[in-house]
Formats: C-alpha cells, sequence, structure tokens
C-alpha cells in the first residue's frame, strides 16, 4: 500500500500531468500536493473542486442513483482536470485531482494509471 506522498509521486508521473492533490471534500482542503505553480494554485483548485464533488452527489442521491462516481472530468481548451473519489474504506470522504496539459496526456491512460494508483493508496 502506498502512502499519500508516494501516490501523489506516482501520479505526476503520469504524462502530462501538470499537478495532483488529494483532498478531503467534507472540509475543502487539500491533505498533500505535488506540482502546480503560478498559473495552477491546487489549494484553491482543491476548495472549488469540492463544490463540484458535493453537488454531483447530491445530484446522484436527489435522482435516486445507487452508484458510485468513478471520475469527474472536466475538459479545458488546453487542460483535463480529473477527479477521482476514492472508494476504499480508509478513503472515504477523499478524492485524488490531477490536472494534465491536453496537449500531452493520454486521457484514457492517465484514468487507468488514476485507477492503479487508487488501488495502493493507503490513507
Amino acid at each position: 500500500m502506498a502512502e499519500t506522498d508516494v501516490a501523489l509521486k506516482e501520479a505526476m508521473t503520469i504524462e502530462g500531468a501538470l499537478g495532483v492533490a488529494l483532498v478531503d471534500y467534507g472540509s475543502g482542503m487539500a491533505l498533500g500536493v505535488m506540482g502546480g505553480g503560478r498559473d495552477l494554485d491546487l489549494a484553491v483548485a482543491a476548495a472549488g473542486n469540492t463544490d463540484l464533488v458535493r453537488a454531483k452527489m447530491r445530484t446522484m442521491e436527489m435522482l435516486g442513483l445507487d452508484e458510485g462516481i468513478e471520475d469527474v472530468l472536466v475538459t479545458l481548451t488546453g487542460q483535463y482536470h480529473v477527479i477521482r473519489p476514492l472508494t476504499s474504506r480508509t478513503g472515504q470522504g477523499l478524492f485524488l485531482y490531477v490536472v494534465l496539459d491536453r496537449s500531452r496526456a493520454n486521457l484514457a491512460m492517465a484514468r487507468h494509471r488514476l485507477k492503479q494508483i487508487e488501488a495502493t493508496l493507503q490513507v
């Protein structure tokens, strides 16, 4: 099982990764970040994406959908933002957030790699 910092480092090896965060969507706080920079404030992005995750979960509840969210994808003109809620017992209430450079990333491979990282993450 990988610890948080190891999982974040692994996520940063995804082709095109610009930044990654492990976020508590109860509080909106980033428990760990890697990458980012002046043009990508991962703490601000973590808080904002918390609202997105909460809204989607409320919507699914109102619709009576008894399914889990595998991931949420936001496609920008130059980036992919992938949000992956964790499903393990120890990961409940957390999500991985990865920002990818759209010109360098393979979205299918990135999603596959995030699934693998999630499976080994021990929080």
